[in-house]
């Protein structure tokens, strides 16, 4: 039921952006990008060892900005989803990311807007925590709205320039959604035992850079930084940078990082030993299809 509203919401979302459009569109500026990249290891009697290997993701990043008088309006919806498939494991996913963000703004003098903000996160499927001893079964570890983040708050943006924007809010609510039982009942992302759902209020700091650094090289970063009032100092981050380096009309390099830290998300390791909030760090290298539009 949550995930066909969630959808629901989206397609909405696109059919008011596409009316508003056909209106006038002189004052909407979008575009996006969408890549498919792949690789592949084939090894036959290799002496040193190793497994044969297929991966591949899949990326579909969108924007729809409205610029008017003194209204102001960003959207943004980042998909990514890649599958892995090592020796005689079984098809495993390897990246999966769901993220809107939309922001709206009013001028309040030649660089600071009055604003709003919605920030939505989760992924599409299943995830696990692979065990490499046989007989021991893989531990599910999420699933699509476990879990979900949702930021909801009002602030002011600073806007210099169309490449850099950062906004500053001392009233955000964010929600976490654990909307699985298994995982609920053992009180994974910071949601009490049984709980489904966790509220919390603080301020938020978004940093937003989009450039293009040298030819056919475009960068896109995107911090941010969350601290609850009831534990204030403890400070969430969720940083994404993404660099495209574009060979010909379709083909393309990208090299895509997030770094991750959230006190109510613990490591545990191989030997089932708690340590506690770590910082999380995935790097994924990419070469393959693209097209930019």
């Amino acid at each position: 039921m949550i995930r066909n509203v969630f959808f629901i919401f989206l397609a909405l979302t696109c059919f008011n952006l596409s009316a508003q459009e056909t209106q006038d569109t002189s004052y909407w500026k979008k575009g996006g990008m969408a890549s498919l990249s792949f690789s592949q290891t084939s090894l036959s009697k290799w002496s040193g060892g190793g497994d044969n290997a297929l991966s591949t993701n899949l990326q579909l990043d969108l924007f729809a900005n409205y610029a008017r008088d003194k209204s102001a309006w960003d959207n943004t919806l980042k998909l990514e989803y890649g599958l892995l498939k090592q020796g005689d494991d079984g098809t495993r996913k390897s990246i999966d990311k769901i993220d809107f963000v939309t922001k709206y703004g009013h001028k309040a003098s030649a660089k600071w807007y009055y604003t709003a903000l919605l920030d939505f996160k989760t992924q599409f499927a299943k995830g696990y925590e692979y065990s490499s001893t046989d007989g021991v079964e893989d531990q599910k570890v999420s699933n699509f709205l476990a879990p979900a983040y949702i930021l909801l708050s009002l602030g002011m943006d600073y806007k210099p320039n169309e490449t850099f924007s950062a906004y500053i809010s001392p009233i955000t609510g964010k929600t976490t959604i654990v909307n699985d039982d298994y995982l609920s009942d053992k009180g994974y992302f910071g949601v009490d035992e049984g709980d489904k759902i966790r509220n919390e209020f603080g301020a938020l700091s978004k940093l937003t850079l989009k450039k293009t650094v040298a030819k056919n090289v475009d960068l896109k970063s995107t911090l941010d930084l969350f601290t609850a009032y009831d534990s204030f100092g403890n400070v969430d981050v969720n940083w994404d940078l993404m660099i495209n380096m574009k060979v010909n009309e379709f083909l393309t390099a990208s090299i895509n990082t997030t770094l991750v830290f959230d006190d109510d998300v613990e490591y545990t390791n191989e030997d089932g030993v708690n340590e506690g909030a770590k910082i999380q760090f995935k790097e994924v290298l990419g070469i393959g299809l693209a097209y930019k539009f």
